[in-house]
């Protein structure tokens, strides 16, 4: 049986639960989103604007435990748009919304993985603006 408990959820529950709220996020702002594949590699969102005209990509990081956003192997996001959706199974999820080219230079290594630090990605609190409207 699942756990209401938030500490007991897996990391595919709580991928879920961010790539979830930023389709909501993005479809309350006019998007037609289509999430892809859990687990698959490439983007976690297609979106199309209400007219088909302009396509956006969303790569989604979904966190629970601590502000630290693990990149895996590579430093470069592939999507448009970088949205972590920190505490995103409590009752205040935080989304940080960023393009690709804010971000990408700011993504370290430590060993042999990449690590994206809060530092580099808070001043993105909220910016859905930078997105815009899917409905223009």
């Amino acid at each position: 049986m699942a756990s209401n408990n938030p500490s007991r959820r897996s990391n595919q529950i709580v991928g879920n639960m961010g790539l979830y709220a930023v389709c909501w996020e993005l479809s309350k702002r006019g998007w037609n989103v289509m999430p892809t594949s859990r687990n698959a590699r490439g983007v976690d969102i297609v979106a199309f604007d209400q007219a088909a005209e302009k396509k956006i990509t969303v790569q989604v990081k979904s966190l629970s435990k601590g502000p630290v956003v693990p990149m895996g192997k590579d430093p470069h996001p592939i999507a448009d748009y970088l949205v972590v959706a920190r505490g995103v199974d409590g009752k205040d999820p935080q989304f940080f919304v960023a393009r690709r080219d804010q971000l990408e230079n700011k993504i370290k290594c430590y060993g042999k993985k990449y690590w994206l630090q809060p530092a580099e990605y808070e001043r993105f609190k909220d910016k859905w603006t930078m997105i815009g409207g899917g409905d223009s």
